[in-house]
């Protein structure tokens, strides 16, 4: 979770003129095309800056969550305990793989951004 968060700070900071990133798509630098679709890196970036508060606030909302529930339904509490650590491993796991997935496109895009940036300095040395 950190790294995600710790990437997606860094993307946003990097980052200056996401404008840069219409028209660069991810299978110019190695990504796999599958992942991205069709999505330009502009429209990845939007994606990327987007979920990042989604993930932040079902962080508080999940921590908010544990401090007020209460077993409010004894009855069926012995049939769920038996699966709880089952569901709860998959659904740990399935987060994790996600803010993985996350983290590497967060990192490849903000890497690719700053080789557009190298393009244009080059560019721009040699004109002068």
């Amino acid at each position: 979770m950190e790294q995600y968060l710790s990437a997606t700070e860094k993307m946003e900071q990097e980052v200056m003129f996401p404008s840069l990133l219409r028209g660069v798509f991810p299978e110019q630098e190695g990504a796999d095309p599958a992942t991205g679709g069709n999505t330009d890196l502009y429209e990845r970036y939007q994606l990327l800056k987007s979920i990042k508060p989604v993930v932040e606030k079902g962080l508080a909302s999940v921590t908010d969550q544990s401090h007020g529930d209460t077993d409010s339904d004894t009855t069926s509490a012995e049939d769920t305990d038996s699966n709880l650590e089952e569901r709860l491993s998959h659904h740990v796991n399935g987060l994790q793989q996600v803010l993985t997935d996350l983290t590497k496109n967060t990192k490849a895009l903000t890497r690719r951004y700053s080789q557009i940036l190298e393009e244009i300095h080059l560019t721009d040395d040699h004109s002068s």
